[in-house]
């Protein structure tokens, strides 16, 4: 059954109006007609079963017949503070996290980041990320799409993060001694997870002794060498199956 998405579900009567994109996706796309029934998702973890009662040029009306189970929830909450990527690869790399459970990611500067970008560009791209995020939502039935942030500075995360009770990592190639699967397995496991992923030129000495002052400990994927959108991809899986609800 598809699946669609708004902000909030306000019924009266029981009935909800849907406008905007996805009323155009329904009715000129699809073509669905009154009689059909999909799946309306909103970004506070709802689910109903409804049904198509009227169209109109705006708008379509539906009537909620009932709602779904909320999926629950991760019991560990996984943060990705990235280092901006290009463009495609920061959109693989929402729709797989998305799918694996990740709950937010933190774009960010960084000394060797290579993309950067104009305030005039960066409300577009938040709004493509973020329409990337309700997607991937829709796609693997999650009840609340990952928040995503503004991108912001490499200190900016330190400060955000600095005394924060979570288990929080950065990844770091040169790291010889911890690596992330022991690291996730020392007691006690934390209840929220933070990790922190450079660029493809890696992290500078002083930003990686920053992390570390924070409160950031460096650990190490092992000896291949991954993109930052895998090394992304491969922590989410990786603290899920140790501390969350990914089961293999």
């Amino acid at each position: 059954m598809r699946r669609f998405f708004v902000d909030e579900i306000r019924s009266k009567d029981g009935l909800c109006a849907i406008t905007g994109p996805e009323a155009k996706h329904i009715t000129r796309v699809l073509r669905m007609k009154p009689g059909n029934r999909f799946v309306l998702m909103d970004g506070r973890g709802s689910l109903f079963q409804v049904l198509i009662e009227s169209i109109s040029s705006q708008e379509v009306w539906v009537f909620l017949e009932k709602p779904f189970p909320k999926p629950l929830p991760s019991p560990v909450k996984i943060t990705i503070c990235q280092a901006l990527p290009k463009s495609r690869a920061m959109d693989y790399l929402i729709q797989k996290t998305s799918e694996l459970g990740v709950d937010s990611i933190i774009p960010f500067f960084s000394e060797r980041t290579v993309v950067r970008f104009e305030m005039d560009r960066l409300a577009n791209k938040m709004k493509h990320w973020r329409e990337v995020a309700i997607s991937s939502a829709k796609q693997c039935g999650r009840g609340i799409p990952v928040s995503i942030d503004s991108p912001i500075s490499f200190r900016a995360v330190m400060e955000k993060w600095r005394g924060q009770n979570a288990l929080k990592v950065v990844l770091w190639e040169e790291e010889e001694s911890r690596d992330l699967k022991s690291t996730l397995k020392t007691p006690p496991p934390a209840a929220n997870f933070v990790g922190i992923i450079g660029p493809e030129g890696g992290f500078s000495s002083e930003e990686i002794d920053a992390a570390r002052d924070a409160g950031f400990v460096s650990v190490s994927l092992g000896g291949r060498v991954l993109r930052a959108e895998t090394a992304a991809i491969t922590t989410v899986a990786i603290v899920q199956y140790e501390l969350g609800d990914l089961c293999l």
